[in-house]
């Protein structure tokens, strides 16, 4: 009979032992769920929740968490006098609006922006000196080093964020862009403007076989692409770099796995020096004009392809390290 008592006992001890542990479990969950409401709330007035430093500490750093957050850490006022920040921007909201308007948006990932005249002191607390930048903060755990996403390797299109996002919180989204017109627009005046002197010149179409003309139209077409202008297209780089602790702007990417649009618009203006001084070489062989003009001509195109195609080469050497050949003096 003593032995009853001594069982409720023991029951009332463990009882007693497991309340707080269950009293903090059912707090966390509580939190939690306030939290993923009120990212749910924000969410659906805008897909891109705007944070302070007391709302990133508490619903991104803060634990308890169930749910992914990707962070772009941006500059968007505009006396910083980020172009880039603003490109990124565009990109982001893309990304995020074809998550939140998708039939699969779940409160398993949010999309956040934190602006540094906003939270400065968010920027401090993470030792943050560039912007943009995006960092997936995981469900579980702290960020590791390939959530920071690579901006200056992949640049910020939607596409290529989308794909980073996957990698690393398992989220396919298909990124779905706004009605672009321009395209249509272009091709619709071009062939308006071609219907246009078709009409007014009647039956005379020798402009069409103006070989010239479709030489220049060739070789601004070969000048973009050989320049990279679909690359950045494709990728989206930012046009150039500003050093945040120098200020010093950099225009050439020095890697040769990525490139700046600023590099592109060099380039290109490199070949279509080389590509002058080529001409004009070969005009100065094969022209009729008098001995003194072909003269002028000949050096003037030596000079072009020269230079020109130093600074060419010196670009090349910037961005493969250790490439052993240069022109003349660069």
């Amino acid at each position: 009979m003593a032995a009853v008592p001594v069982l409720a006992l023991l029951l009332l001890l463990l009882a007693a032992w497991d309340g707080p542990g269950a009293a903090g479990q059912k707090r966390k969950e509580m939190v939690l769920s306030e939290k993923v409401n009120q990212l749910m709330e924000w969410a659906s007035k805008r897909s891109v929740i705007r944070m302070n430093g007391d709302k990133f500490r508490r619903l991104v750093k803060a634990p308890p968490r169930n749910y992914s957050v990707i962070v772009m850490f941006t500059a968007l006022q505009p006396h910083r006098q980020c172009v880039v920040c603003k490109q990124a921007d565009e990109e982001y909201q893309i990304l995020a609006n074809s998550w939140r308007y998708s039939s699969a948006f779940t409160n398993k990932i949010f999309f956040a922006m934190v602006d540094f005249d906003e939270g400065s002191d968010v920027f401090q607390m993470l030792n943050m000196n560039s912007a943009p930048t995006f960092i997936n903060f995981p469900a579980k755990g702290k960020p590791k080093r390939g959530d920071t996403y690579e901006l200056q390797v992949r640049g910020f299109a939607a596409e290529q964020l989308a794909r980073w996002v996957a990698d690393r919180t398992d989220v396919n989204i298909r990124v779905i862009r706004p009605p672009n017109y321009a395209g249509p627009l272009m091709l619709g005046l071009l062939l308006a403007v071609i219907g246009g002197l078709v009409y007014l010149r009647g039956s005379n179409l020798d402009f069409l076989y103006n070989k010239t003309g479709w030489a220049l139209a060739a070789l601004c077409f070969v000048l973009a692409m050989t320049s990279g202008q679909m690359w950045n297209h494709i990728r989206g780089p930012p046009y150039a770099h500003k050093n945040p602790h120098t200020g010093q702007v950099n225009y050439i990417h020095g890697s040769s796995q990525a490139q700046f649009v600023a590099e592109t618009h060099i380039v290109l203006l490199f070949n279509g020096g080389v590509t002058l001084g080529m001409v004009l070489l070969h005009e100065a062989a094969t022209s009729d004009m008098d001995v003194g003009k072909r003269k002028i001509m000949c050096i003037a195109g030596i000079g072009l392809v020269v230079l020109f195609f130093s600074w060419l080469l010196s670009v090349f050497r910037s961005k493969y390290h250790g490439y052993p050949y240069r022109y003349v003096w660069l």
